[in-house]
């Protein structure tokens, strides 16, 4: 009995570095691979103050490890009446309650996990056209932000209806919960991955021919210039920025640099005569309350004067390839 209290007061990362402690070096190791960051650095910090404990202690916390390993198992291959059976032939049903009631809160918490890493654009594809039941469900284990997201775009009819069987949902089979999962995930596998992530776009093709060579650029453009000429000047939009800029002296300058960069702005002055930049200093310190619409209008001039010159082949702008800056 005295066993029993002391074993219930250790706190729950205490009872999992007496498990580790009692599994060996090398097991304990396996199983740091599948726990988190927190996790691992937690359950170190209990095993590195870890005092003796008498045997009782030690067989007590074990014990309660092997029943929880042993109901989730059951459990999960055998579903709830399955494991209900088993553990109260084993236990007894009191225990057998107290050890379903743990796993299938556990079970819960981890169901639906690739629903909560999802974009909530894919997840509304998928579910608008399910069943309110089947949503609600679904929406019950997903994030705030995406049920929310999701419920303020499902068709009228729908919301309400949505929202009532959420409020009056209690407990769900994990059978049910489970055949529900699978089917959403096979679903869900051929739209989007778990861990969806922006890829590609415009930007992306700028970057990608801000690196290339001239002949390869040239090559491109023409070629996507003929398919479709409003892409291909929404790329080079992205290609030619007043960032980009090293050296250019016109009546432009001084409003332009006054609404960019200290680093642009220190890059041109480097590039120019000292008496040129002197006047272009008085000339950005006399302006006062430029309108960003001005300064965007003048760097865009400026940018345009660059395309220009690098088309007449006056100026090669720095590529991948080894082309060199030349004026």
């Amino acid at each position: 009995m005295a066993s029993k209290q002391q074993e219930g007061e250790l706190a729950p990362a205490k009872k999992v570095a007496l498990v580790l402690a009692s599994m060996g070096a090398e097991n304990a190791s396996a199983i740091y691979k599948h726990l988190s960051d927190e996790d691992v650095e937690e359950i170190s910090v209990e095993l590195a103050r870890m005092e003796y404990h008498s045997i009782d202690v030690v067989e007590e916390v074990l014990n309660e490890f092997y029943e929880l390993c042993l109901t989730q198992k059951v459990v999960t291959e055998g579903g709830i009446d399955y494991a209900r059976s088993v553990l109260e032939k084993a236990f007894g049903a009191e225990a057998a309650d107290m050890l379903l009631n743990r796993i299938t809160k556990q079970l819960e918490t981890k169901s639906f996990d690739f629903v909560r890493k999802a974009d909530y654009k894919n997840l509304l594809a998928i579910v608008q056209n399910e069943h309110p039941q089947t949503i609600a469900l679904i929406l019950s284990y997903a994030r705030t932000d995406q049920a929310s997201a999701i419920l303020s775009e499902l068709p009228k009819e729908k919301r309400v209806e949505v929202v009532e069987r959420i409020a009056n949902m209690d407990r769900a089979s994990p059978e049910v919960v489970k055949a529900i999962e699978g089917s959403l995930e096979k679903k869900f596998a051929t739209l989007a991955s778990s861990d969806s992530m922006e890829v590609g776009g415009i930007s992306y093709v700028a970057e990608i021919m801000n690196n290339v060579d001239r002949a390869t650029e040239k090559y491109i453009f023409d070629e996507l210039t003929a398919r479709d000429q409003k892409l291909a000047d929404l790329i080079k939009q992205k290609m030619f920025v007043f960032e980009d800029i090293v050296r250019l002296d016109s009546k432009d300058l001084a409003v332009a640099i006054k609404g960019s960069t200290q680093e642009v702005a220190e890059c041109i002055f480097a590039n120019i005569s000292s008496r040129a930049r002197e006047n272009l200093q008085a000339d950005i310190e006399y302006l006062h309350n430029v309108r960003m619409r001005d300064v965007d209008e003048a760097q865009q001039r400026i940018v345009g004067i660059i395309r220009r010159l690098e088309q007449e082949g006056t100026i090669t702008i720095t590529r991948g390839g080894g082309d060199e800056i030349i004026a």
